[in-house]
């Protein structure tokens, strides 16, 4: 605090002393710095009224809350628009005083110029002083690295950079070619991307900061791919979500991360729908632990429901969530509720009592090699059985909109927990003709980082010096973010009417092979040091997946990444045989398998379904 006090007290201290010389120059200037007597003796009489009058209308325009280290174009206009209003009131005063004297009209006019530039270029020089020291901008040390991009988002990083002693930024390289040549904080464009190499090599440049963060994810992945062919580290700015939302600056540079190569372009929903289908409403997520689960919970919440009700099976899964929900939305009011969703009775209270208008049915059990394996059965109970107590619930209890979270795996499945995903699937689709829920499905393939998905796996490998471990050299999955199949699940809910079955755009599939390959470059290290293994494929698991089944077509929606399948339906009679098949005590894996030859007839376990459909592009159309 009596820092402050000083800073405050020498900055008014050095406005009055400009205000006095800047009174006094524009005297000596109106007489060429020759002062008559008269005049002089004016100049002396009329300071002890100027100065006072200036430095209180300096104070009232805010001038000494600002931080000269930090002085913008902000504080030049205070400063403008305070000695303006000074300067009409000088002679407003001493018409007032009625003084007598005879002030040169010259001297009003000059004054307000001279202190416009005593006032300002003082801050601005002390700022110059403080960022880059008595030497300018000429700075010999720091690593040298290159920008790529020379937009807003690369001239605010460099101004970061400028005040690093860490980076010596030595230039732009941006695809414009009218930015060529030009200069953005001092420093040059010296080209396009292309030319990256050659710069590199000519500056002696290791190290690249991408700083492209509204550009397509096509060019940031071109940009990611011209840098890992000139042997230079890379680094990049937060993704302009991120920045636009005020979560982080520029200058919070990251490493790459897979996102940033297999991610892909922004989702646009419709915000106005979805406020209408959330804000103000009770809305309910099962599986609220689990990744999809967690993210559609921090996705609601932007929207500001009355209460989110969170239903999750793990107790520790159900703690996380909540304490970061509490941390980010503390205005918000969160229900979390343990409770297992084949459990009728459980279900059938939380629904009864918090009577939600929304739910996003998450809760399922996705593993495909451990439902495969002495695990059969529950795969079928909870994933079928436990769909239809919430569902059968969320209809018995005027719920308006139930999403259930598919999968690509529930398309000509291969194994148990696909083929459970279809029934689960058909179920909703035979519940939708009885009452007046609409039930909605989404299906989508991986998300990169959830539970059990082979990104974490990788990592814990790599951590351990490897080797990592593929199932086998041809594999390929469909790839998405969290927050974006999120997203597109809550746009899909919106957008559906009752019975049916969304399907996800899910880009081009991705050999796993390639993304180890690439997960083992971002973490710095070579193909030599960290070696790739194959261990053949895994019970239950296809060489290629697919979002439609060979029976299916799909209809397009309003939405660019949303498509809807026109699969087989189920009605009440195949729904009241299924469920006496689910409530069965217990069965063998191989009985499960061969009941389910009946009930999904595409279901065809063994070798023969790894290999690719006929016809197969690796396409999702």
């Amino acid at each position: 605090m009596l820092k402050s006090n000083m800073r405050t007290t020498l900055a008014v201290l050095h406005d009055a002393a400009a205000a006095a010389l800047a009174w006094s120059l524009a005297y000596l200037l109106r007489f060429n710095f020759d002062l008559p007597a008269g005049f002089a003796a004016e100049l002396r009489q009329t300071l002890f009224w100027i100065v006072p009058l200036q430095m209180l209308i300096f104070w009232r325009f805010g001038l000494y809350r600002g931080i000269w280290r930090y002085a913008s174009t902000a504080d030049l206009r205070r400063i403008v628009l305070a000695v303006a209003l000074s300067a009409a009131a000088i002679p407003l005063l001493f018409w007032m005083l009625r003084l007598g004297l005879v002030i040169p009209r010259s001297v009003l006019v000059i004054n307000p110029l001279l202190l416009i530039l005593l006032m300002g270029g003082s801050r601005f020089i002390y700022r110059l002083w403080k960022e880059q020291g008595l030497y300018g901008g000429i700075r010999l040390n720091g690593e040298p690295v290159l920008v790529l991009g020379a937009g807003d988002a690369a001239a605010s990083l460099s101004k970061e950079l400028s005040k690093s002693s860490d980076w010596r930024l030595v230039g732009f390289l941006d695809d414009n070619a009218g930015r060529h040549g030009r200069t953005l904080n001092g420093i040059r464009v010296l080209g396009g991307l292309d030319s990256l190499p050659e710069w590199a090599e000519r500056l002696g440049v290791s190290q690249v900061i991408i700083a492209m963060p509204s550009s397509s994810h096509q060019q940031r992945k071109r940009a990611i791919q011209l840098c890992n062919a000139a042997k230079v580290k890379v680094l990049t700015v937060p993704s302009f979500d991120d920045l636009m939302s005020g979560k982080v600056a520029v200058s919070q540079l990251r490493a790459l991360e897979l996102d940033d190569l297999l991610g892909r372009d922004p989702v646009k929903l419709d915000d106005a729908g979805l406020h209408g289908l959330l804000t103000g409403k009770v809305v309910m997520v099962t599986g609220a632990g689990g990744s999809i689960g967690s993210e559609l919970c921090r996705q609601i919440a932007r929207f500001v429901p009355a209460r989110l009700v969170m239903f999750e099976q793990s107790e520790f899964a159900l703690y996380t969530i909540e304490q970061e929900l509490q941390q980010a939305f503390p205005a918000l009011e969160f229900v979390c509720l343990v409770g297992d969703v084949r459990d009728a009775a459980r279900v059938d209270e939380v629904l009864r009592q918090h009577q939600p208008m929304a739910l996003f049915h998450a809760a399922a059990y996705k593993h495909v090699p451990l439902m495969e394996q002495h695990n059969a059965w529950q795969a079928i109970r909870n994933n079928v059985l436990g769909t239809w107590t919430v569902a059968r619930a969320a209809q018995q209890h005027g719920v308006g909109k139930f999403v259930m979270i598919s999968t690509d795996k529930a398309v000509n499945p291969t194994n148990v927990m696909g083929a459970s995903k279809r029934l689960a699937e058909m179920v909703c689709q035979a519940l939708q003709p009885s009452g007046s829920t609409r039930f909605v499905m989404v299906r989508f393939g991986n998300v990169l980082g959830s539970t059990g998905s082979v990104i974490p796996k990788f990592r814990e490998q790599i951590a351990r010096g490897g080797p990592i471990t593929v199932t086998h050299p041809e594999i390929t999955r469909y790839f998405m973010s969290i927050p974006e199949a999120a997203q597109l699940v809550l746009q899909a809910g919106l957008m559906g009417q009752g019975g049916e079955i969304f399907v996800l755009d899910m880009g081009e599939p991705v050999r796993i092979v390639d993304l180890a390959k690439d997960l083992i470059r971002l973490s710095g290290f070579t193909e030599e040091e960290i070696k790739i293994e194959f261990t053949g494929l895994r019970p239950g698991e296809k060489l290629y997946e697919e979002l439609l089944a060979d029976s299916e077509h799909t209809l397009t929606t309003p939405h660019p990444k949303l498509r809807i399948a026109q699969a087989r339906q189920a009605d009440a009679a195949w729904l009241e045989k299924l469920l006496e098949w689910t409530e069965s005590t217990t069965m063998p894996d191989e009985q499960v398998r061969a009941a389910l030859r009946d009930w999904v007839p595409e279901y065809q376990p063994g070798p023969d379904a790894s290999m690719p459909p006929s016809g197969y592009t690796g396409n999702n159309s």
